[in-house]
């Protein structure tokens, strides 16, 4: 019996905004050299791996992401899976912006002068139709809300559900299904142990999960 597609999707690496909190929704901000660094740790962890298909988001990080993570040259780029349109709230920590509105929450909320709940959910479905419809495995490079909102649409939940998704600088995660193509799971969420180290092992598919 021939495997299921995965789909994997490779969070981009550190920004100078990442690293002091700042919400970065379309500013088109660079990587740092530890960013880059961290872009290496992916190519060290996807070796071996092949792709049907590899996308990934216009911006400048997510694009020098999968440069340095070595598919580059393979890549598609993607409008869809862009990060969310932070409007007034581009460039500020949600501490900040919880001074002024206590209860805001970003995942139920949304950005005044920027993208609802609602309009990312509907990117990200697009994005997992067009995921749906290749034949092997796909790898995206994309941002940290908008992955964690397609991960919630990916088994089903309301968009807002992506709270509950963690995900760290340059993380690694699988999405797949369990049985069937009508049992979307989580193969592996959140997996760093590549970021900040000089060698990481190459993933074997579905070796470590």
């Amino acid at each position: 019996m021939a495997s299921l597609p995965e789909v994997y999707v490779a969070r981009h690496g550190e920004t100078a905004w990442t690293r002091t909190g700042q919400h970065t929704g379309r500013t088109d901000i660079p990587l740092t050299a530890r960013g880059e660094h961290n872009a290496l740790g992916l190519c060290q962890r996807l070796q071996g791996v092949t792709f049907t298909r590899v996308l990934v988001s216009p911006l400048a990080r997510a694009r020098r992401t999968c440069e340095w993570a070595g598919f580059g040259g393979q890549a598609g780029v993607d409008p869809n899976p862009q990060e969310w349109d932070d409007g007034q709230y581009e460039g500020r920590r949600t501490a900040d912006i919880r001074q002024e509105c206590p209860r805001w929450d970003l995942f139920r909320d949304g950005c005044p002068g920027g993208e609802s709940v609602a309009v990312v959910g509907a990117r990200a479905d697009r994005v997992i139709a067009r995921l749906r419809a290749v034949d092997g495995d796909v790898l995206v490079f994309s941002h940290g809300h908008f992955l964690r909102v397609l991960a919630a649409r990916w088994l089903g939940l309301p968009a807002g559900d992506a709270r509950h998704f963690v995900l760290s600088m340059a993380a690694l995660s699988i999405l797949g299904y369990e049985h069937t193509r009508d049992e979307p799971a989580l193969r592996l969420w959140n997996d760093d142990r590549h970021v900040g180290e000089e060698h990481s092992e190459p993933i074997e598919k579905r070796g470590n999960l």
